[in-house]
C-alpha cells in the first residue's frame, strides 16, 4: 500500500510538471505572436520590406479592406511589391499597436490585433484605426503570418500644407 501511495504521488507530481510545461509553452507562443505583430509594424515604420516579408509564409495572403474596396496580395513576392509601393507614398510611417488576442492550437493560431497608423506624405497626414485578423503557423519553431486581413475601420485625413 505504501508503495502504491508513493507511485500515485509521483504520478500526480509529474502531471503537475507537464501541465506547468504546457502552460509555459502557451505563454511563450503568445509572447512570440505578440512580438511577430509588433515586429511587422516596426519594420513597416522603417520601410524594411525585405525583412518584413520574411514574417510571412511563402504562400501567405494579405487582404486589405479600406473604404469599401478590397486589395489582395498572394505570396511573399507580390506582398513585398504591394507593401513597397504603398510605403513609398509616405515620408513618415508610424504604427502604434494595441490589444491582441490569440487562440493557439498546436502549430496554428488565429488572432485579432488593433493598431493606430499614422501616414504622412504629400502634405497630408492620414490616421487610421486598423483591426488585423491573422492566421499564423509555426514552421521550424518560428511563428509566421499565413494570412492577414487588414480592416481599415476609419481614416481621417488632415491637410498639413497650411
Amino acid at each position: 500500500m505504501k508503495k502504491f501511495v508513493l507511485v500515485l504521488i509521483a504520478l500526480v507530481n509529474s502531471m503537475g510538471i507537464l501541465a506547468q510545461s504546457s502552460n509555459n509553452s502557451q505563454v511563450e507562443d503568445q509572447l512570440a505572436l505578440k512580438r511577430l505583430v509588433d515586429t511587422f509594424s516596426i519594420l513597416a515604420d522603417v520601410k524594411d520590406v525585405d525583412s518584413q516579408i520574411l514574417l510571412f509564409t511563402e504562400d501567405a495572403e494579405v487582404v486589405s479592406k479600406s473604404g469599401g474596396q478590397e486589395f489582395v496580395s498572394k505570396g511573399r513576392e507580390e506582398i513585398g511589391k504591394a507593401f513597397a509601393g504603398f510605403l513609398a507614398l509616405f515620408d513618415v510611417v508610424y504604427h502604434l499597436n494595441g490589444q491582441q488576442t490569440v487562440d493557439i492550437d498546436g502549430n496554428t493560431a488565429t488572432g485579432i490585433s488593433y493598431c493606430f497608423v499614422t501616414l504622412i506624405g504629400g502634405g497630408k497626414k492620414n490616421q487610421s484605426g486598423v483591426r488585423y485578423h491573422d492566421t499564423y503557423v509555426k514552421q521550424n519553431g518560428r511563428w509566421l503570418i499565413k494570412k492577414r486581413e487588414s480592416d481599415f475601420m476609419f481614416t481621417t485625413i488632415e491637410d498639413m500644407s497650411k
